[in-house]
């Protein structure tokens, strides 16, 4: 969007539509329904003109990111490749992926003026959502450990869990660096000698699924991290991306308080 041809700003109506929430009649409705706010305060008239580049609007409390350089995408990672943008030894990392597809360029007409970066990690035997972004703001609070944004994997183990054992996890399992817990836990499926469970934690300490399921006596032969907040990694494909939604976007501000 082009702020330079409209030096008073654009109507918010017409921002709204651009960015994928509604369109523009029904953006309208929302304003005089008082559910959108700009810097903080509710806004009804329709003749409200704003710089998308700097106002912070929100729709029925969720944040909707208006900047159009901004890049968010959801990398379902295979197994096997690095959560690095580069590797000095030439390892299978997330950036030749990020150039195999000529994201930044193809996709997104050069958006991306800053450089994409990945928001956490996942250790190479580890698959599953990965986000990428160019919003140092947002990605940065999703990394820091204050927020406690949930993170949900799907686990194969060795074994068959015990009844007890989503209440030992959930209580605290003590390791080499401390005590670690899930916010949740449930067994999902029981084949052979082996189980499919599902946790969900906050903790961002290295390997922690891992360590917390082997000092429990069930070693993790596979490891999928399937959501992080409320984005999913739904059906999306080993090695696919695909740009989040405004939906999704707002909900990663509203975990950390953007």
């Amino acid at each position: 969007m082009n702020t330079a041809a409209h030096p008073d700003g654009v109507r918010l109506q017409k921002v709204l539509a651009q960015a994928g929430v509604a369109s523009r009649r029904a953006a309208e409705e929302m304003i005089a329904a008082g559910r959108v706010s700009v810097n903080g305060k509710v806004v009804r008239e329709m003749g409200r003109r704003v710089n998308p580049e700097t106002a912070v609007v929100h729709v029925d409390g969720a944040r909707i990111q208006l900047r159009e350089d901004l890049v968010y995408l959801a990398l379902n990672k295979p197994r096997g490749i690095l959560s690095a943008m580069s590797d000095d030894q030439g390892r299978p990392c997330v950036g030749d992926l990020v150039v195999e597809r000529g994201l930044v360029e193809a996709e997104f007409e050069g958006r991306a003026r800053n450089r994409l970066f990945h928001v956490g990690r996942l250790d190479a035997d580890t698959e599953g959502l990965l986000l990428l972004t160019n919003d140092g703001d947002l990605g940065h609070r999703l990394m820091h450990p204050s927020y406690e944004v949930e993170k949900t994997y799907l686990a194969e183990v060795i074994g068959t869990p015990a009844r007890d054992l989503g209440r030992r996890l959930r209580e605290g399992i003590e390791l080499e660096d401390g005590s670690a817990s899930v916010d949740g836990f449930r067994v999902v499926d029981v084949m052979g000698g082996k189980s499919l469970v599902e946790l969900v934690l906050h903790e961002g300490r290295k390997h922690i699924v891992r360590r917390l399921l082997d000092e429990v006596g069930h070693p993790v032969q596979r490891l999928v991290r399937t959501a992080i907040g409320e984005v999913k990694l739904g059906n999306q494909r080993p090695g696919k991306f695909r740009p989040l939604d405004q939906v999704e976007i707002g909900s990663l501000y509203t975990s950390v308080g953007l």
